[in-house]
């Protein structure tokens, strides 16, 4: 017996009378209904409820944009619609699914280095805002408004000289394949402003996945600076100002949840400033994995129990193909366990250190390694939390074959 890796406590989903629960019914109840395993879950009360815990903390001007590549599964795509002001689109495919919706294309942005002309063209016939990346697609949504007879609605992504501290990904500072250059921008504004193409607005990204709430303070503070002295330099009249997210949630042993209450009083503070001096401004906070990555499970089932030299392993229906995140080869450097749980056992029972593979045909499909579990047997149900975010579509599905899983959202 072999103390428990401590992860930041589970907190979303209930366990009653022994079995661990998601809207409102037992993982193993919504197992038969999939009818299938391996499964995504996704819980549509978290959705509203981290929303909701967003709206409480940050001040009312912000507007929460929903990043769909963190996610997107057209019905979480449909039921975030409703709760946030506006998506992010990083493709011509979630760019169909964010129209598919009742978002109007207005609040809808398309960001991403390497947009194609098709892309563009589509993007400008919408409606939608585009985040510049590079001289080279500025001039391509010039010919393209020309073309098609359309203003294009335009936005600068800017890769700032600053980056998110204590971030799990860093997106700004130092040379990036990702929007224009700060001390780029002043020349391509001056470009499009001849050009008779306004600038609607900057997008300042600089990183992502922090638990830090004085890194992530420290950073909308640079960007709110930068934006300031873009738009005065530039004699830019900015009507929208996009300056990322970066709020992290905690994956594995020793994470902590982030404290947003210090950010939403930093915000609070900044916000009047910046209105003084660009009334007609809209901060934008835009959020992917913060928005679902809580909400969503990963569902497989124990199909082999076997016992080598001493080391017990549990044979799932799931793995790295399905889930190449929690298998720790999405940018993972020393692979760590997500939080891992067993659906039909209570949390207090004996466990035993197991390792939890995958059917792949690699030694890289591990789930869960040398994890205390309850004892678990052929056919009991073994969850991955944190899944909601960068699960499925982030993962190499034909990977040797297997069927794909499903996705329900409950």
């Amino acid at each position: 017996m072999t103390s428990k890796p401590i992860h930041a406590p589970e907190r979303n989903f209930p366990v009653r009378d022994g079995a661990l629960h998601i809207g409102g019914m037992s993982v193993a109840h919504l197992a038969e209904r999939v009818g299938s395993t391996p499964f995504y879950a996704y819980d549509r009360a978290l959705l509203r409820e981290r929303v909701a815990y967003l709206r409480q903390v940050l001040p009312p001007e912000i507007e929460l944009h929903y990043s769909v590549k963190a996610n997107p599964m057209p019905a979480v795509v449909q039921a975030m619609a409703s709760l946030v002001d506006g998506f992010d689109v990083a493709s011509g495919g979630e760019l169909k699914i964010a129209l598919d919706t009742p978002m109007q294309p207005a609040d809808i942005s398309f960001a991403g280095p390497g947009k194609s002309s098709s892309e563009l063209r589509r993007a400008v016939a919408a409606g939608v805002l585009v985040h510049v990346e590079s001289a080279r697609e500025a001039q391509l949504l010039i010919d393209i408004g020309a073309q098609l007879g359309i203003r294009p609605r335009v936005s600068l992504r800017i890769n700032p000289d600053f980056e998110l501290k204590s971030s799990g990904m860093k997106m700004g500072g130092g040379a990036k394949p990702f929007g224009i250059d700060a001390e780029q921008a002043p020349a391509l504004l001056a470009t499009l402003a001849q050009q008779g193409i306004e600038v609607e607005g900057l997008q300042i990204f600089s990183g992502s996945q922090s638990l830090s709430a004085d890194a992530i303070i420290a950073a909308q503070s640079q960007c709110f600076g930068l934006a300031m002295r873009l738009a005065q330099e530039a004699a830019l009249t900015l009507r929208s100002l996009n300056i990322g997210g970066g709020f992290g949630i905690p994956y594995f042993p020793g994470d902590a949840h982030l404290d947003l209450a210090p950010i939403g009083v930093h915000l609070a503070q900044c916000l009047p400033r910046m209105h003084a001096l660009l009334p007609t401004l809209r901060v934008v906070i835009e959020l992917g994995r913060y928005l679902v990555g809580e909400a969503g499970m990963y569902v497989t089932r124990v199909v082999d129990r076997k016992v080598s030299r001493g080391q017990v392993f549990l044979v799932v229906d799931g793995g790295l193909h399905h889930h190449l995140a929690a298998s720790g080869n999405f940018g993972q450097v020393i692979r760590k366990n997500y939080p891992v749980a067993m659906a039909s056992a209570s949390r207090d029972a004996e466990r035993e250190v197991v390792t939890v593979v995958g059917p792949l045909c690699t030694p890289l499909d591990v789930l869960a390694a040398q994890m205390a579990l309850p004892p678990a047997q052929v056919g009991d149900l073994i969850v991955v939390f944190q899944s909601g975010a960068y699960g499925l579509s982030a993962s190499p599905t034909a990977f040797l074959g297997h069927p794909a899983p499903v996705e329900v959202l409950v």
